[in-house]
């Protein structure tokens, strides 16, 4: 979708009544304290879940999970599940370590349990999946090969890297599916002693949450979904669609960067400077202190992609390419900030494989799909996550379990579904998308920066926070500016 244009916001006015606070049944965990310097009160536990829920001789999977007691406790609502996308992502890490500290949201810490768990195979859960990096990433591989021999050379990379993740592994790489992760999310449930949750999930999370709608409509009191991913968008239109997300995002960074005081390169040709970094490391010639080598054009293009999910990280993302593009090159300010060589890698590639599994049949089918990449998103067309996963799961050897498919809901309270005009990863049709297969959900509109409204406006947190407390949805049409 083109990320300038902003349409109406089309859907009914959704309203529920204030839930009151439901008694909950005995919980079976066991919380022992795990306080951390941002998170003095925080407790953790953990809960064990079947790998493969049709073979159960396939073995258990044990999930961490982490919890900030609500500091009102006459007036708990119930439990706050929340996670901070991904896939990949760490909801143990982002409770535990300050990701709900803002006195925007100081409701929610009032109100709720917060509960972050880590997804199967993530993080503090085990087992974890593992990679070795080095398989898993080569920087001399082409991920846009135009010939045969380059195709085939990138189908055997992946297919290499899959089996070595799944020896690393064990049985669960196989099901490391959000299908079989929404169903431990209803293990976590009756754990927890909850008859209803409420949910809180960005990005990658937004999918997560509403396969679990889906499954499981009455077990959901309220849910945001920030950031929205349309699962059963067809592979290739959403490749196009989040490509060009990212270009405007880029553009809009381009625009405000050459004209403020804030930003390293005032007075520049952004877009000339970045495209002449990306070219001269494409050539070999911009050295990366944190790797010990010149970074690759990819490895720019990530960093900087990395950097636009954030609008108050806008300047810090200007110093760096300014140093990238300096007499003295060092582009260690975006490379340490793309995910190549991240911890999470693996389980991103893994989870991404089952989820989003390449549609590509060969040379000339791939080299067509990268040549409207290039066509939409002329200076960033280098990274996009879904070029990732698609690109990065051509030849992979794990049969997807969970690839792109509707996943209605019906039955469930309404839903708020947040989508941003100007997100360089969830573009602004993908929530309208999403929206439009949720009976009764709501729709709030950013026209602002950066990927989710949690991160990047007070607006967006202030309509996200009321909802989930009082259950009541904004008005339609309603729009952050």
């Amino acid at each position: 979708m083109d990320g300038r244009r902003i349409a109406a916001v089309v859907a009914a006015v959704v309203v529920m009544g204030a839930v009151p606070a439901v008694a909950s049944a005995a919980s079976s965990l066991t919380w022992q304290p795990c306080a951390t310097q941002q998170e003095s009160a925080a407790e953790c536990a953990t809960v064990d879940v079947p790998i493969d829920r049709a073979r159960p001789e396939s073995g258990s999977a044990r999930l961490a999970l982490t919890r900030l007691p609500a500091l009102d406790p006459g007036g708990r609502i119930g439990s706050l599940l929340v996670n901070p996308g991904g896939p990949g992502g760490s909801g143990v890490g982002f409770v535990q370590f300050g990701g709900l500290a803002s006195p925007d949201l100081a409701r929610l810490r009032q109100r709720f349990d917060v509960v972050g768990f880590d997804p199967r195979g993530d993080w503090f859960s085990t087992p974890r999946i593992t990679c070795d990096p080095a398989t898993l990433f080569d920087p001399a591989l082409d991920r846009f090969p135009s010939s045969r021999p380059g195709f085939e050379a990138l189908v055997a990379h992946n297919r290499a890297a899959g089996e070595d993740c799944l020896a690393r592994t064990g049985p669960l790489l196989a099901n490391a599916d959000t299908q079989s992760a929404a169903e431990d999310i209803e293990t976590i449930r009756v754990a927890l002693g909850e008859p209803k949750i409420s949910w809180l999930g960005l990005s990658y999370g937004t999918e997560l949450g509403a396969v679990y709608a889906s499954k499981h409509p009455g077990r959901v009191r309220t849910m945001v979904l920030d950031g929205a991913v349309d699962h059963a968008r067809p592979l290739r239109q959403a490749i196009i669609e989040e490509a060009a997300a990212t270009e405007d995002a880029l553009v809009r960074f381009a625009d405000w960067c050459g004209s403020s005081a804030d930003c390293a390169l005032r007075g520049r040709d952004v877009l000339r400077f970045y495209d002449d970094v990306v070219g001269r490391a494409a050539r070999g010639t911009v050295w990366a202190s944190d790797l010990g080598r010149p970074a690759t054009a990819d490895e720019i293009s990530a960093g900087v992609y990395n950097h636009l999910y954030i609008r108050e990280e806008w300047p810090a993302l200007g110093k760096a390419l300014a140093a990238a593009g300096g007499e003295f090159p060092d582009a260690r300010g975006l490379t340490e900030r793309n995910q190549f060589l991240s911890p999470i890698y693996g389980a991103y590639r893994a989870i991404g494989c089952h989820d989003f599994p390449s549609p590509f049949t060969g040379p000339a089918d791939l080299g067509a799909m990268a040549g409207l990449l290039r066509a939409v998103a002329p200076h960033s067309w280098r990274y996009s996550e879904y070029w990732d996963f698609t690109s990065g799961c051509t030849g992979w050897s794990i049969p997807a379990k969970n690839p792109p498919q509707a996943h209605p809901v019906h039955g469930a309270p309404p839903i708020l579904v947040v989508g941003g005009a100007h997100d360089p990863a969830t573009p602004l049709s993908w929530a309208r998308g999403l929206a439009a297969s949720i009976d009764g959900a709501a729709l709030l509109t950013r026209t602002d920066d950066g990927h989710t409204g949690l991160f990047n406006s007070a607006c967006a947190r202030a309509a996200e926070v009321e909802y989930l407390v009082s259950g009541v949805t904004p008005t339609s049409g309603h729009i952050c500016r």
